[in-house]
């Protein structure tokens, strides 16, 4: 069984929870909460054993405090699900705020080029998309992570199959 057939079979997986997760946006965006916890718990016990290879006092030091800080943090979001929904969910409007404006002002950089309209199209929909989540905030926190979600599953399983399918097509390659 070629290699292709596990990026199949993880395009697939990932494909079907998409489409669970934007059928159910709610459960989805408590999964979305759920995984960040755990995630800062993970990346926090990864520093911590950093403070075993780290060089220096200094180095020890910031690796044990970040570890800490990342592990309590986890535990803070698995232990306050909703309030940490509503705080990643600000944080996703201002984000698709803050990269909308900067990529309607880099458009102005690239007039001219076939670029423009592409950067300043992103860039305007990255605003109106911060302008909705934020405007609709809180009940927005419901659904938009696990809409984000939904979609990131869904357009990464669809790039795996499809890489899949053209790996099978033409084999590994060898350098």
């Amino acid at each position: 069984m070629g290699g292709w057939v596990f990026m199949l079979i993880a395009g697939v997986i990932a494909l079907v929870g998409g489409i669970f997760a934007l059928f159910n946006p709610l459960a989805a965006s408590i999964t979305a909460v759920l995984l960040t916890a755990w995630i800062f718990i993970i990346v926090g016990v990864i520093e911590i054993f950093g403070v075993f290879t780290a060089t220096g006092w200094g180095g020890r030091l910031w690796a044990l405090l970040l570890g800490a800080l990342c592990i309590f943090l986890g535990i803070w979001i698995l232990q306050n699900p909703i309030e940490s929904g509503l705080a990643l969910t600000w944080l996703v409007g201002i984000l698709f705020l803050a990269t909308g404006v900067t990529k309607v002002i880099l458009s102005f950089g690239v007039r001219g080029t076939g670029y423009f309209w592409i950067v300043l199209l992103s860039g305007i929909l990255s605003v109106v998309l911060g302008v909705m989540v934020l405007s609709n905030f809180p009940y927005s926190a419901a659904v938009v992570l696990g809409t984000l979600l939904a979609i990131e599953l869904i357009s990464s399983g669809v790039a795996n199959i499809a890489l899949a399918l053209r790996l099978r097509e033409t084999g590994p390659k060898t350098a």
